[in-house]
């Protein structure tokens, strides 16, 4: 059965270091140079989330998280820690687990829409510009207004062909759109699919409550997203990290201070979502962490430096755990002295040169107390794991796959009519007519076919769109995504 508690216990040091399911949603950040225990502390924060009913998200970078699936043992060093922290009920066990794969290799397919992630994440996965990103609004603008779908890649591209195409055409209505602009989206386009990132584009799309399940024994669903293939595109292991935040900002409904939070979500690798970032977007970044605690998701960042994080998130995390920098080089010596500042200072504790003695798996820690504020900055060890740290092996992996209730669904790709096939449509029936033309001896052809009635509604104002079998005008979100995640 998951554990009732109103809090949970993750490091001992003079005293239990306790976070409050109450102050979870307040966000946290878990900071530490390589090797110093980070990973193994991002586990038994999750498991103990877990054990009170909370579900899970957090990226495997480094393909070393899969075994949390089953109970650990395999480390006796951990049965050791354990007895030496005084944990009279500690006891090996593993954790409800959903593997998810961008690749859809080595868990269930995830996916979403080219809609749905908007041009603003989009920009930064194709490295464009400003002005580029102004023609990739547009061409989204130009596709939303008349309803053709942008589902996968290929609509994508199709759509952005169209709109170069007929540049002139829809210059009055929506701006200059230069064939420059229009090349360097192309290009970026086919960078994407040859890092293999348009199986993440199409349907079905992930439906975000799958994330937010619980075992039949009260236990929360840890759902890790196998990422070292995919970090291998920083920026599209980012985004999609970002687009997934966005997604949750637009969908879950207010809650206020839940007893404990709907969702924690773990960004591991966060530097690489601050960095080369335009300020724009890191602004609405700032935005969507500010407010999606209201929604009940805890965020928490784990990073090697909390340098790392913008101060205006930063100043956001509450709940802390510093695990060991070095201080090799003036520029570290300085780090560290920054990071040693973002504590409440604990009168008893030299922060800066305890940060570079910590042993591994030891921390300074610093959580929210009940009234929201930062308790004095401790030192610490890290509770031991309780589940496996030896990786899964393919067949135990798989294993757990096949009995997901969710498998099935994900697998089976899902390719509707979507903008591509309009256009090609389009296209086809423009031959024919342009086949037929020398055949009618200089008779006028009217333009009444749906194609016709298509280009000739496009033309128009943005303020009319044709109302195709969407219906209605899309509105987008905070980050570009479709508002409220609604499935076209």
């Amino acid at each position: 059965m998951a554990q009732k508690s109103d809090s949970i216990l993750v490091a001992k040091g003079k005293k239990e270091v306790l976070i409050l399911p109450r102050m979870a949603n307040r966000h946290g950040l878990i900071a530490g140079a390589t090797g110093t225990g980070k990973t193994v502390t991002l586990r038994v924060i999750a498991e103990q989330f877990s054990r009170i009913g909370v579900p899970i998200f957090m990226a495997d970078v480094k393909g070393d998280l899969s075994g949390i699936a089953r109970p650990g043992g395999d480390k006796p060093a951990f049965t050791e820690r354990a007895k030496q922290l005084g944990l009279t009920d500690f006891a090996f066990e593993g954790f409800p687990t959903e593997f998810w794969d961008v690749f859809g290799q080595q868990g269930h397919p995830v996916r979403t829409t080219v809609s749905e992630m908007g041009p603003l994440l989009l920009t930064r996965v194709l490295n464009l510009n400003e002005v580029q990103s102004g023609v990739l609004t547009i061409i989204f603008k130009i596709a939303d207004d008349n309803g053709l779908l942008l589902l996968d890649l290929k609509d994508l591209r199709a759509m952005t062909q169209f709109v170069g195409d007929n540049a002139d055409t829809f210059k009055t209505a929506y701006g200059n759109i230069s064939t420059a602009s229009i090349g360097a989206i192309q290009r970026g386009l086919l960078t994407i699919e040859e890092q293999g990132g348009a199986t993440f584009f199409g349907e079905p799309a992930l439906n975000l409550q799958d994330l937010m399940q619980t075992d039949a024994e009260g236990k929360g669903v840890i759902n890790v997203l196998v990422a070292d293939k995919l970090m291998q595109a920083p920026k599209l292991y980012a985004t999609f990290l970002l687009w997934m935040l966005a997604e949750l900002f637009e969908t879950l409904p207010e809650v206020g201070d839940p007893e404990k939070p709907k969702l924690v979500f773990f960004f591991d690798e966060a530097h690489l979502l601050f960095e080369d970032v335009p300020k724009v977007l890191e602004d609405k970044i700032e935005q969507v962490v500010r407010l999606i605690r209201s929604k009940g998701v805890g965020v928490y960042f784990v990073t090697q430096n909390p340098l790392d994080v913008p101060e205006t998130v930063l100043g956001q995390l509450g709940n802390r755990v510093q695990h060991a920098l070095r201080a090799f080089t003036p520029k570290d010596q300085r780090a560290v002295k920054v990071a040693a500042e973002t504590f409440r200072t604990n009168p008893n504790l030299d922060v800066s040169k305890v940060i570079t003695e910590l042993a591994v798996g030891e921390a300074l820690v610093s959580m929210l107390d009940t009234k929201g504020s930062p308790t004095v900055v401790e030192r610490a060890a890290v509770l031991p794991p309780r589940s496996r740290l030896t990786p899964l092996s393919q067949d135990e992996r798989a294993a757990i796959i096949k009995a997901s209730v969710l498998f099935g669904h994900y697998e089976k790709e899902v390719d509707r009519e979507s903008a591509y096939e309009k256009l090609k449509q389009r296209t086809a029936e423009e031959q024919s007519v342009e086949t037929a033309a020398p055949m009618r001896r200089g008779r006028s052809v009217e333009p009444d076919s749906g194609t016709a009635k298509l280009f000739g509604a496009m033309a128009k104002s943005a303020a009319h769109a044709i109302g195709s079998q969407i219906g209605r005008q899309i509105i987008r979100g905070v980050l570009g995504s479709i508002l409220g995640g609604k499935k076209r």
